[in-house]
């Protein structure tokens, strides 16, 4: 019979950080001697990974999986470049990205509540971040599935990665250079009508600001900004921009060029760490932390 229930397994995660399952597996091993259970956790490393959740994870990798029709793509962190190139943490992530496409979740929340391995996802993430050694994040998630075609691309340093969708089938290898394409030129959206109303109003605004300052009369700007928007749009939209690989044409009329019924339906672009906040650490005082 067990010497210990949910109040021990609750006491002896308030004291060590570790997670419910690795507390309860200590009792078990331990036969219920609490001061034992935390020497078996401190050994096996588990009560360190809730100490490293407080630390910006920005490095790490942008992996994608095709199959068949569906794409996924990942945005996972570590800490430090130097652990993004981990065999550990390789592992880590080719196991998370084929628990991902076995399974058919619609966000990062749902994988994060989902069981992997026989154990929760969390507990799981736990145990990676006290073998691994740093925080680990597994901060965005996209799916396309298309009725036509996918095309993906990742970069060769894993930190830029795009996923495409047509309506038509067999335009695998034009959809492939559209996503290198968009991971070098870095469009903001798929076509004009996937650009917001406010954004639009806001160009406006700027190119109007911009002209009156050039000293361009009030009664004239109404028939400049149609061109200041449109310029906006071939810059800014995946379809009107001009292709990386003949800048003749745009990147719709490469598309077309293939199949004349042809157009995009979907867009993704993963960027590693964009909108992160990376804090400067003051090596010296992290290092008298650590000895404390």
């Amino acid at each position: 019979m067990a010497k210990f229930g949910p109040k021990e397994i609750k006491k002896l995660r308030e004291m060590t950080d570790a997670g419910m399952m690795d507390c309860k597996e200590a009792l078990k091993a331990t036969d219920g001697d609490m001061e034992k259970a935390v020497e078996w956790l401190r050994k096996k490393g588990l009560g360190a990974a809730a100490k490293k959740a407080d630390k910006v994870a920005a490095e790490g990798v942008i992996a994608i999986k095709v199959d068949g029709n569906k794409a996924i793509m990942l945005e996972i962190n570590s800490q430090t470049d130097f652990v993004a190139k981990n065999e550990k943490f390789q592992k880590f992530v080719d196991e998370v990205v084929e628990h991902v496409m076995a399974n058919d979740f619609n966000s990062v929340e749902e994988i994060l509540e989902s069981t992997i391995n026989n154990q929760p996802f969390k507990e799981y993430l736990a145990l990676q971040i006290a073998t691994i050694g740093e925080n680990l994040v597994v901060r965005r998630y996209a799916k396309v599935v298309s009725e036509g075609s996918l095309g993906t691309y990742v970069h060769a340093n894993k930190k830029v990665g795009v996923i495409v969708a047509s309506n038509q089938p067999g335009l695998e290898e034009q959809l492939k250079n559209i996503a290198m394409h968009a991971a070098a030129m870095n469009p903001k959206y798929l076509n004009e009508e996937a650009v917001p109303a406010e954004v639009i109003e806001k160009e406006k605004e700027i190119a109007r600001e911009q002209l009156l300052k050039e000293g361009k009369p009030e009664n004239i700007l109404e028939k400049i900004l149609p061109g200041k928007i449109k310029k906006f749009m071939q810059e800014n939209t995946l379809e009107n921009q001009k292709f990386v690989m003949d800048d003749k044409i745009s990147v719709k009329d490469y598309l077309k060029a293939a199949n004349k019924d042809a157009k995009l339906t979907d867009y993704v672009r993963f960027e590693l760490g964009e909108g992160i906040e990376k804090k400067e650490e003051d090596f010296a005082a992290e290092v008298a932390k650590q000895m404390a």
